[in-house]
């Protein structure tokens, strides 16, 4: 086991720093000039030449990704061009809108999707099995901004159960916060949920045709304990699989659903970073969605070998 995880950490350490070059090389041939942009139009070129050199733009490229990585390994991601405060205070901000948004989407989908996939895989070919997967399909087939319009018009217009959009902030209670990342938390979910519930019903019919299931059900157990305790633990390899790149989608693939609910969110900065040239601020934020991705899929990885010891051996 110390073996295995010593590869797999190897791997992601590998995989960050090429990431980090790749993100560092795509962002500074972007077209467009910071400085300029802050000044305007009517700036001076001596003007410009003293920003960029204030901001270290004009210093070598190589120099400038050693500076930056530098500053995210000791957490110091340095100041925002437009807003002039540290990157890191804009990020802790908007990570308590997008974290707990991506956590109850995860929650979700999963408590949505593992019960629709034991319900279609063991009806196979039934009435029951058809409605499911045909659902699950429109969930596939329909955007997730719909999604999110549709519930507004609902909960938010019609009903008026739960505000229309925006996010009141952590300090006025935890459940008018909780109310204001309902909706899009079900609109980030549902899609989600349609996918994971196919991949388990798939994964769930493959494990209902071998051998220990069948003398399972021959030693008299039930028909659920038997999807329950042994179909589904032996299906959780690319249901894991799916909820790990799920999480890492709904903590970077947010800026619609941001958007749509008007939630200063991590989404929502990196959208209008990029808009400004604060390239700082997309650099840095890109980064930690990388991080947060290569973490998921180790920890994905992990949970492979204790599902499954028999994947310890191969690696």
């Amino acid at each position: 086991m110390t073996a295995y995880l010593l590869k797999r950490l190897a791997i992601a350490i590998a995989t960050l720093i090429l990431a980090s070059m790749v993100v560092f090389a795509v962002l500074e041939i972007l077209p467009g000039d910071p400085a300029r942009l802050m000044l305007g139009l009517n700036a001076s070129a001596e003007q410009v030449e003293l920003l960029r050199n204030q901001m270290g733009l004009n210093a070598p490229l190589a120099l400038r990704y050693l500076h930056w990585v530098g500053g995210l390994l000791s957490l110091d991601f340095g100041r925002s061009y437009t807003y002039s405060v540290p990157v890191i205070d804009l990020v802790r901000e908007r990570m308590a809108v997008s974290l707990p948004l991506a956590l109850i989407a995860l929650v979700l989908s999963t408590v949505i999707a593992i019960p629709v996939g034991l319900y279609s895989a063991s009806r196979r070919g039934r009435a029951g099995d058809t409605i499911a997967m045909g659902a699950a399909q429109l969930g596939v087939a329909v955007p997730n901004f719909w999604f999110a319009l549709m519930l507004i018009y609902l909960f938010a217009v019609w009903l008026r159960l739960v505000p229309a959009g925006g996010f009141p902030g952590w300090g006025a209670g935890v459940w008018p916060a909780l109310k204001s990342l309902l909706l899009p938390a079900v609109a980030l979910a549902l899609p989600q949920a349609a996918i994971l519930a196919r991949v388990a019903r798939s994964a769930l019919i493959e494990v209902l045709n071998e051998d220990y299931i069948r003398t399972a059900r021959a030693k008299g157990l039930p028909y659920r304990a038997v999807l329950w305790r042994h179909a589904l633990r032996n299906a959780m390899i690319p249901v894991l699989t799916i909820l790990g790149l799920q999480f890492a989608f709904l903590l970077a693939g947010t800026i619609i659903i941001e958007n749509v609910f008007y939630l200063p969110g991590l989404g929502r900065l990196v959208f209008q970073a990029i808009t400004q040239r604060d390239l700082i601020v997309v650099e840095s934020i890109v980064m930690l969605l990388v991080v947060a991705v290569i973490v998921v899929n180790l920890v994905v990885d992990v949970s492979y070998a204790i599902v499954d010891p028999r994947l310890r051996g191969r690696q």
